[in-house]
């Protein structure tokens, strides 16, 4: 069987990545496309805005449970196989979207592709660790991430662009045909990965130790703080900060760019010492919190702290997915997939929060909602960073005592 040294010495490292980026690229485009054409599927599809919503999650949905399921049941396969087919299912699932005229049909195709698209992370996670030294694993993993985070700076801001002109079938079409180049870019410059030995059981029981569940609530936590506020972070800047039109767009495209430079910076702090990363980060997430409430009516200032609050915010992200993968142990081929579900299930969580503040309150309340989960989340930081990978003879005694059948 082929070891990971000799993927490190037969593959290149650097094409490798690039093309789990391009990867993570499209398939975040395609997640948060929707949105941006939401108003047109409605008027195709003859269905409210509220349905048409309900696509963005039935996605969320699908990558969240369909992705560890689909992981735990390919976990023995090459992950270079996995990414072609996750991708090749991928883009079939996005034609019959844009050849159907059905409603249903298209819900249950958005469900379909989350799960790839969940299925695609952890494979990816694990072929972009495996061609890296272990010291460097940090930075393998803030390219692979960075993928979504550039998706939802650029992609989707040019993808909206293009269903706007060429309708949103035409905007599913670009990725269609974008997820075919990445198919073949994998298949010509992923090296062969061996899947994870142990079967699916062995897998869930290590993935899912009472050590990487608190880092996977910890992850909750991040992106529910974020959320709260991020989503109605629009009606914040007309209402409290007093811009709007292109101004409010070069706001956003401001903080989207710092996220993906947060996101792929971070990677080098994690190979540091992930476990501060985190506690540094969510301090300098709820501070960003903070200062946007206190400055918000100043527009000169909000600029510079959402660039700090994008920094911080997706400056983590690679330190979380280490933390989880190596407190797993040998159950991080399937727990690679667990941060992206824990990610989303704190989107639904900080969005629904942020609302019912906003509903009852003033613009800024979702940007207090978020603050006070994110001060919640540092001392579970601080906490969760005293905990360690298991052992070698933990390993072994776990696995022994689950082989072990009770006497009739």
């Amino acid at each position: 069987m082929s070891t990971p040294q000799a993927v490190r010495r037969r593959g290149r490292p650097g094409l490798s990545l690039a093309t789990l980026f391009l990867g993570m690229f499209v398939l975040g485009s395609a997640e948060l496309l929707v949105v941006g054409v939401l108003n047109l599927i409605a008027a195709d599809l003859h269905v409210s805005l509220p349905a048409a919503g309900t696509l963005v999650t039935a996605y969320a949905l699908g990558l969240a449970i369909g992705g560890p399921v689909l992981t735990a049941l390919t976990i023995r396969l090459d992950r270079r196989t996995v990414l072609a087919g996750a991708l090749a299912l991928f883009a079939l699932g996005n034609l019959v979207a844009v050849l159907t005229d059905g409603y249903g049909l298209f819900l249950a195709v958005r469900v379909l592709t989350g799960a790839l698209q969940g299925l695609f992370i952890a494979a990816a996670f694990a072929a972009g660790i495996s061609v890296v030294p272990p010291e460097r694993m940090g930075r393998a993993i803030s390219v692979v991430v960075s993928g979504v985070a550039v998706s939802a700076a650029l992609g989707v801001p040019l993808g909206t662009l293009v269903g706007q002109t060429l309708g949103w079938r035409g905007s599913f079409t670009a990725i269609i045909v974008l997820s075919a180049l990445a198919l073949v870019a994998t298949l010509a410059l992923v090296p062969s990965v061996p899947g994870s030995g142990g079967g699916a059981g062995d897998q869930v029981r290590h993935a899912l130790a009472p050590r990487v569940l608190a880092v996977l609530g910890l992850n909750v936590l991040v992106f529910a703080a974020l959320y709260s506020a991020l989503t109605y972070i629009v009606p914040f800047l007309e209402s409290v900060t007093g811009i709007s039109g292109a101004l409010t767009s070069a706001f956003l495209l401001a903080y989207g760019v710092a996220a993906a430079v947060g996101s792929f910076g971070g990677g080098r702090f994690a190979d540091r010492n992930a476990a501060r990363t985190l506690t540094v980060a969510t301090t300098g997430t709820a501070v960003a919190l903070l200062a946007l409430h206190l400055v918000g009516a100043v527009p000169v200032l909000v600029a510079p702290v959402l660039l700090v609050w994008g920094l911080f915010a997706f400056g983590m992200v690679p330190s979380l997915q280490y933390r989880v993968v190596s407190l797993a142990g040998p159950g991080g081929g399937l727990a690679s997939s667990l941060p992206a579900s824990a990610a989303n299930i704190g989107i639904a969580v900080g969005s629904a929060a942020g609302g019912a503040a906003l509903g009852g309150s003033t613009a800024s309340a979702p940007v207090l909602t978020g603050l006070a989960i994110a001060v919640v989340a540092i001392p579970v930081s601080w906490a969760t960073g005293l905990l360690r990978p298991p052992t070698v003879e933990e390993v072994t005694e776990a696995d022994s005592r689950a082989r072990v059948k009770p006497s009739a």
